[in-house]
């Protein structure tokens, strides 16, 4: 039988796992980069804009919740 704090742990898992899988669903351009790709440019070019963009967004998300994990064990 779970405990609620073995259930929390759980539900907490399955959210980082949905939020991680959420940036290769999107697919977000910002202004400049969209103004670019109008001009010109192939499919996959707009794909590799497209995929850095979420990854550069995705990397400071990552870095902090790591940084605030550390912080609420240390707390703990």
């Amino acid at each position: 039988m779970c405990t609620k704090v073995q259930l929390k742990n759980i539900k907490t898992i399955i959210l980082i796992v949905l939020l991680l899988s959420m940036p290769s669903l999107s697919h977000a351009q910002c202004a400049m980069c969209r103004a670019v790709l109008e001009t010109g440019g192939g499919k996959e070019v707009a794909e590799g804009i497209n995929n850095g963009i979420v990854y550069l967004m995705a990397v400071p998300y990552v870095l902090i919740a790591v940084l605030g994990y550390f912080i609420f064990k240390r707390m703990k």
